[in-house]
């Protein structure tokens, strides 16, 4: 089976290289054959290393990165949490926090004298409401509580009790006792209420 002609400088020259006139070809005056460690003439140019390599090692120090951030981050709010703003003592750290629930009725203020470990937003949320809620089933409720005390205490930890009490204004009176979990932590935090 014969083609058609072929038109053109014969192709002639050493395999893998062009012929005479191709191009590709070394110009006249220059080498016959590259220098060793040089593609050949016309050779495409090698092939860059695929960058999928360089981009999945970018991403994945991207992702750490992050991840590294997001936990420092969570530690510095954890810790700046507690830093400076606990209450001097125990006992103190329950008068705040009645008077937050019970005469400022301020679920934030209240949230800022409970420890991190166990801040609930919520939960003290729906106390203070429920104090507040108070106002509409009784007359004129007012709220008071004894002088708290430390029941134990340690370097860490100190249960300290009071009893709270809510007078009307038409002479009902209730009463609870209620027992405090303090932890110490750069100052005096409210962890448990029972």
């Amino acid at each position: 089976m014969s083609g058609p002609p072929m038109s053109g400088p014969p192709m002639s020259g050493p395999p893998g290289y062009p012929a005479p006139g191709q191009p590709g070809f070394p110009p006249p005056g220059g080498p016959a054959f590259p220098a060793p460690g040089q593609p050949p003439y016309g050779a495409p140019a090698p092939v860059k290393k695929k960058r999928g390599l360089l981009i999945a090692s970018i991403v994945l120090a991207v992702a750490l990165l992050l991840c590294g951030g997001g936990g420092t981050a969570a530690f510095l709010v954890l810790r700046n949490a507690e830093t400076g703003e606990g209450a001097p003592s125990p006992t103190e750290a329950v008068i705040g926090f009645l008077t937050a629930v019970y005469t400022d009725q301020d679920a934030k203020q209240a949230a800022a004298l409970v420890c991190p470990a166990a801040r609930d937003d919520k939960a003290i949320a729906k106390r203070v409401k429920e104090v507040r809620d108070l106002a509409t089933t009784y007359k004129n409720p007012r709220f008071s509580w004894s002088v708290p005390k430390v029941d134990d205490q340690n370097a860490e930890r100190a249960v300290v009790s009071t009893k709270v009490t809510m007078a009307t204004g038409d002479e009902k009176v209730s009463r609870q006792d209620l027992k405090f979990t303090v932890v110490q932590s750069s100052g005096w935090w409210v962890c448990e209420v029972a």
